[in-house]
């Protein structure tokens, strides 16, 4: 097979890899129409019933009927998975159970809806990220979606009909999902929505006058038909590439344009991209780079030529191929292009119009199914650089010496030898000398050493010697074999090593974005993501380097970037970052700036700005690719940083709310009860025949309701405190049996009627300790275990010193702790299943952050012979002061 049949490999590689992961991943089919009312659901419905009868196990995630009778006859016979509510201000919503439907497991899943936003407090902000899930699980998806929610058509969607949509779904999602056309002519559908199959009568004529124009359907109809068609077009170049058809299937047009470093390539492009809007098709702008380098005003033309081709809309490829004609029609053949642009030659001397006809003549024979179109560029306004001839020094002088002193140093040799060898001897010495120096030296010397070496050997070895005569015919023809075959080497090496060093510097630029993609891969924060681009930058291109990022007040440039940003550069930086286009040096946008300012964007948003002072006076197509190669990667890593953030945040909103709404529920049902109590009370109070034994009954209660409103409140504030971190321990040497004696004395009320034994080990030390907080944990734990057990039932609190460890233990004979509650006991809000009337849940979350602000821990467990046990166990770091005093049971 020819070289210029053989498929690209790495466009074979990520052809097979796509379709690799395809097969592990769910596959994506989306119901696409032009406007609500098409009958998207209806067809996704319809598709999903003929599933079934083929035996697919499939579900329906969810589903949004409108109430249409014949859409809801269509989920007869369909499994259901209920939906989950969220409350929202008040408002129950209800959404798909994401968790269901992953836990079923269908074979295919029906989710309508594509672009819906989901409740707050839902796993993820839009439904398509839902849908992303259940495709990363390996279930396969049944979806709808309206063209004007694809992100890349908002924009138009909304100058169309001046309609703002705020729900979009990336351009991404739809790149491997199948799409089926769902469509219906404006007219039809206008008679739909007359008869209120889509709206009722109200919103019907609301409709009508705004969104519903016969003008905006007819243009959403027509992007519709667009998307459907580039999507079809996508897949068969991706079936192409993996089958290995060398192509093109004329199926649409696409045409490629070539461009170069000549003055002419922009009104080529130009000429292009208004070929491409009268066929409505793609273009492609390829350049082919060779081991051959371009000077600076070269390199210049070439960087406004492609970046007038990406302004322009076409998609740059640039690629590296020592045979011009070759690397087009390689790329050609890779995307499938239907028509090639070229320029008619225009070159003046013989030579250049030779090269020029040879490349057309080359290009006509060998593409084969691809049209060729030979254009002849304007003249106008463009000044062609005059052709000099120069040669490329490349070698320094040293290695010119280097070449004359060998051929110096053979000839002598050849002198000493020439008494015993004939004329021709010498002559393949001196060549063989050519040969070993072509291995170690450039073009020049090279040559340099040809020509010399072929003259010493003329001179002072062939007859007649010492002129620069030859008598023979055959000495003649041998002295231009020779000349000729020191030339042919002097060029292949050249060619070699130019070679050697585009392979050389591709490698180093492969390197320097695999060493920033790794590291850029480990970054967490944008402050790494930061030091790892500014490094890099300054690391590979020798430049200084700085990050603008957006903040409250606008745009500044990060502490760890390593080139000041004045003034005039960030304002810049501030164009730059509003219309996504580099400016600065280098470029058409604000080119009087010091400094070459390139966004760090990605399909959603652009994150910041990449400002860069290169010192060289022309920005290469080679640096620039890099540049944006680096800005890219450093954008998604930024895009990666912010998505977790907002997931990370999502999260927090979604425990608040849980939160939230546990306190709600709780604290209204702790107030509602003792408020409840003492309205009661108060109005019985009122009655002057109450008898004096009720009074104080009344009395009484209300004590009771006061008092326990007070331990609610006073359970808040300590949360509150312990949330804050405002809780401030004053530790001092404590007595612990009046640690013990104290809080006894202060539950003397709530624990009346109840067996309590105190036991003791020995004489205890002082404890270093906040006695108020150790008070308060106590209390709770005492509290918790008086509520939790039945009347009657014995609490044991124990007080000993181990290790060096002040160790408290509440146990109580009561039913114990249920299992799974045992890992959750001390977090806010969790009450017993069995839990009595009365308390928040609260208790023991202010227990665990008291003993924690103490230094020490609390663990909970059940008895082996029945019954719940918290032991607190505090450490002393220090030696106590004598102890007095001794607690007996």
């Amino acid at each position: 097979m020819q070289d210029r049949d053989r498929p690209n490999p790495d466009a074979l590689l990520a052809a097979i890899q796509s379709e690799d992961e395809l097969r592990a991943r769910g596959k994506l089919k989306v119901f696409l129409g032009m406007a609500p009312g098409v009958g998207k659901t209806y067809a996704m419905l319809e598709a999903a019933q003929r599933a079934q009868r083929e035996g697919r196990n499939l579900a329906v995630a969810y589903v949004e009927t409108h109430g249409r009778e014949e859409t809801d006859s269509l989920l007869e016979g369909l499994e259901i998975i209920p939906r989950k509510s969220i409350e929202h201000r008040g408002v129950m919503l209800s959404e798909m159970d994401l968790d269901a439907v992953l836990k079923r497991h269908p074979e295919l899943a029906i989710v309508d809806e594509l672009a819906h936003t989901n409740a707050p407090g839902s796993r993820h902000p839009k439904r398509w990220q839902d849908v992303e899930e259940l495709l990363e699980a390996g279930i396969d998806v049944f979806t709808t979606l309206n063209v004007q929610h694809l992100q890349s058509r908002a924009d138009t969607v909304r100058q169309i009909t001046g309609s703002e949509i705020r729900e979009t779904v990336p351009d991404s999602v739809l790149d491997r999902a199948d799409i089926e056309l769902v469509d219906l002519t404006p007219g039809e559908l206008l008679e739909r929505l007359g008869q209120g199959k889509i709206y009722v009568p109200d919103r019907a004529a609301a409709a009508v006058m705004n969104f519903f124009k016969e003008g905006n359907l007819t243009a959403l109809r027509e992007m519709a038909l667009r998307l459907g068609a580039e999507h079809v077009g996508a897949e068969v170049q991706d079936y192409m590439q993996a089958m290995q058809i060398p192509g093109p299937w004329k199926i649409g047009y696409r045409l490629m344009v070539a461009v170069g470093p000549s003055p002419f390539s922009e009104p080529l492009i130009r000429w292009t991209r208004r070929m491409a809007d009268g066929l409505k098709c793609p273009w492609v702008a390829v350049y082919v780079e060779s081991s051959h380098p371009l000077d600076e005003a070269a390199q210049a033309r070439l960087a406004r030529n492609l970046e007038a081709a990406r302004v322009l809309g076409a998609e740059v490829i640039t690629t590296a191929d020592e045979d011009l004609v070759r690397g087009l029609l390689r790329i050609a053949r890779e995307n499938n292009v239907t028509q090639i642009v070229v320029g008619k030659p225009v070159a003046s001397g013989i030579l250049e119009w030779l090269k020029a006809g040879h490349l057309l003549r080359r290009l006509t024979r060998e593409s084969g199914n691809i049209d060729l179109h030979v254009v002849r560029a304007d003249k106008k306004d463009v000044t062609e650089p005059g052709t000099r001839w120069r040669l490329p020094v490349m070698s320094d002088w040293k290695q010119y010496l280097i070449s004359i002193t060998t051929v110096a140093g053979v000839g002598l040799i050849n002198m000493m030898l020439d008494r015993l060898s004939g004329p021709r001897v010498p002559g393949l010495i001196f060549l063989l000398t050519v040969v070993i120096v072509a291995l170690f030296l450039g073009r020049g010397p090279v040559l340099l050493a040809g020509v010399l070496s072929a003259l010493v050997w003329n001179y002072f070895f062939l007859e007649p010697r010492y002129t620069f005569l030859i008598d023979s015919p055959e000495d003649v023809l041998l002295f231009g074999t020779y000349f000729v075959v020191a030339l042919v080497l002097g060029v292949l090496v050249a060619r070699i090593r130019a070679q050697e060093m585009a392979g050389r510097r591709r490698e180093q630029r492969i390197s320097a974005l695999y060493q920033l993609t790794r590291e850029l891969a480990q970054a967490a924060t944008r402050d790494e993501v930061v030091w790892l681009l500014v490094s890099e930058v300054n690391r590979v291109f020798h430049a200084p380097s700085a990050v603008v990022l957006p903040g409250r007040d606008g745009l500044s440039p990060h502490p760890d970037s390593l080139l000041p940003v004045i003034s005039k550069e960030l304002s810049v930086a501030d164009w730059a970052f509003h219309h996504r286009h580099a400016a600065g040096r280098f470029t058409d946008n604000l080119p009087g700036a010091a400094a070459f300012h390139l966004p760090l964007a990605t399909e959603n948003a652009v994150l910041g700005v990449l400002v860069v002072d290169l010192p060289e006076t022309t920005l290469t197509l080679v640096q620039r690719d890099l540049l944006e190669a680096f800005a890219r990667q450093a954008a998604l890593v930024l895009d990666r940083i912010v998505l977790l953030g907002a997931a990370e945040q999502n999260k927090l909103v979604a425990e608040a709310e849980r939160l939230s709404n546990a306190l709600l529920n709780s604290v209204s049902h702790e107030l509602r009860t003792p408020l409840a109590a003492i309205t009661s009370a108060a109005s019985n109070l009122q009655n002057e025949s109450v008898s004096p034994e009720l009074r104080r009954t009344m009395i009484f209660e209300i004590q009771e309701a006061v008092a326990r409103l007070n331990r609610l409140v006073g359970n808040l504030l300590d949360v509150s405190r312990l949330e804050s971190g405002h809780v401030q321990t004053k530790l001092d040497w404590c007595d612990v049996a009046d640690l013990i004696q104290t809080t006894l004395r202060t539950l003397k009320k709530e624990l009346a009627g109840r067996n309590v034994t105190v036991e003791v080990n020995g004489k205890l030390p002082f404890a270093r300790l906040d006695f108020a907080l150790m008070q308060q944990a106590l209390s709770n734990l005492l509290l918790n275990a008086v509520q939790h057990t039945p009347t009657g039932v014995p609490i044991t609190l124990k007080a000993s010193y181990e290790d060096r460890e002040l160790v408290l233990v509440v146990a109580d004979g009561g039913p114990g702790l249920p299992p799974d509650l045992l890992p959750r006991i001390f977090d806010k809000f969790i009450r017993a299943p069995n839990a009595p009337a009365g308390g928040s849940g609260l208790g023991l979350a202010i227990v665990k952050g008291f003993v924690e602000a103490n230094g020490g821990h609390v663990t909970a467990e059940n008895r082996p012979g029945g019954g719940a046990m918290f032991t607190i166990r505090i450490p002393q770091r220090e030696s106590p002061p004598t102890s007095t005093g001794e607690l007996s049971s």
